[in-house]
C-alpha cells in the first residue's frame, strides 16, 4: 500500500492553512487530478464536525468518483479523511496544524491502496511525484488567498 508522510512549516497561520484544507468543496479549483467535488452532508457534532464528501478524480483515462468521511476539528486544528465508497480497497489521510515560529508546521499523512491492480501499480509508478504536487497544490493556494512569505 502507498504511503506518504510529510511535515513542513509553512509562513500561514495554522488556523489559515486548516481553513484551506477544509474547504473540501474548493478542492477542483486548485488540486491536481481533481474534476469535481460534492459535499453530501455537514453535521456538527459541537467539537467537531463531520461532512460526507464525494471527489471526481481523472488522470488521462481514468476518471472515478469517490466517497470520504470527513472530520474536522477545529480546536485541535486536525482533519482525518476516511474512505467510503468508490475505486479504493482502503484510504485514510490526516493532517494536522499547529503554529510554530514563522508561521506553522503542516503534518500529513496518507496510506491508500486501490480495488484494481493495475490502477494499484500504476500508483506505484508516480506516487511521490503525485504526493509531491498536492502538497505544492495546497502551498500554492495558500499563497494565492493569503499573500507571499513575508521576509
Amino acid at each position: 500500500m502507498p504511503t506518504h508522510s510529510e511535515t513542513r512549516v509553512l509562513p500561514y497561520t495554522a488556523q489559515q492553512m486548516y481553513e484551506l484544507v477544509a474547504d473540501v468543496a474548493s478542492y477542483p479549483q486548485f488540486l491536481p487530478w481533481t474534476a469535481a467535488a460534492r459535499i453530501r452532508s455537514r453535521e456538527d457534532k459541537g467539537d467537531h464536525e463531520v461532512m460526507l464528501a464525494d471527489l471526481v478524480v481523472s488522470f488521462k483515462v481514468f476518471r472515478e468518483k469517490f466517497g470520504s468521511r470527513v472530520v474536522l476539528w477545529p480546536e485541535a486544528r486536525r482533519i482525518e479523511t476516511e474512505y467510503l465508497d468508490g475505486p479504493f480497497k482502503h484510504l485514510v489521510s490526516n493532517w494536522v496544524f499547529e503554529d510554530a515560529e514563522g508561521g506553522c508546521q503542516v503534518s500529513f499523512d496518507v496510506d491508500f491502496e486501490f480495488k484494481n491492480v493495475i490502477l494499484q501499480k500504476a500508483a506505484g509508478l508516480f506516487f511521490f511525484e503525485a504526493m509531491q504536487r498536492i502538497v505544492r497544490a495546497f502551498e500554492d493556494r495558500a499563497r494565492a488567498l493569503h499573500g507571499p512569505a513575508a521576509g
